[in-house]
């Protein structure tokens, strides 16, 4: 008898012991982009290089200049190519020569306007969203969430944490 009941202690569950943390976090998030715009301006450049070849350029109300290469010329903020004249130095010989201009963007008088296009050559422009019908509620069960119009966001989030403790 003495070892069925010490059996029977064995086989009998214990007792638990273990502390229960139940939590509940909601929460919305609503936003409305602002409007921007974002622009770069691009100045202007020249470049030229050669071998094997006379250059010559006549700066405006001055006399020619031999072995020049000439200068940008800038007005509002662009600048103008030279006129450059290239003959070969020797005829029969090899030569070389490349000459590269790109064109910068004028000076701006006037700060640029969301949504219109400007005189620069990279520009990015969003026009400011709308909050329109931008509506978000959670109850403790639902989430109800209303798109707004363009350039609106709305999230929603329901965690539900249940944690068991030793």
């Amino acid at each position: 008898m003495k070892r069925l009941l010490i059996l029977f202690l064995l086989a009998a569950p214990l007792p638990a012991s273990a502390d229960i943390h139940h939590t509940i976090s909601k929460s919305t998030a609503l936003k409305v982009n602002a409007g921007a715009t974002q622009t770069t301006r691009l100045g202007t450049s020249y470049s030229v290089s050669g071998s094997g070849v006379d250059t010559s350029y006549t700066p405006s109300g001055g006399s020619a200049v031999s072995d020049g290469l000439g200068s940008l010329t800038i007005a509002s903020g662009v600048g103008s190519i030279p006129s450059l004249e290239v003959t070969q130095k020797t005829a029969g010989n090899s030569f070389s020569f490349s000459q590269n201009f790109r064109q910068g963007d004028a000076l701006s008088t006037s700060a640029p306007t969301v949504g219109t296009v400007s005189n620069f050559s990279e520009q990015t422009s969003t026009l400011a969203g709308s909050a329109g019908s931008l509506a978000g509620t959670i109850t403790d069960t639902a989430i109800t969430l209303t798109a707004g119009n363009s350039g609106s966001q709305v999230i929603g989030q329901i965690i539900n944490e249940l944690r068991i403790v030793d």
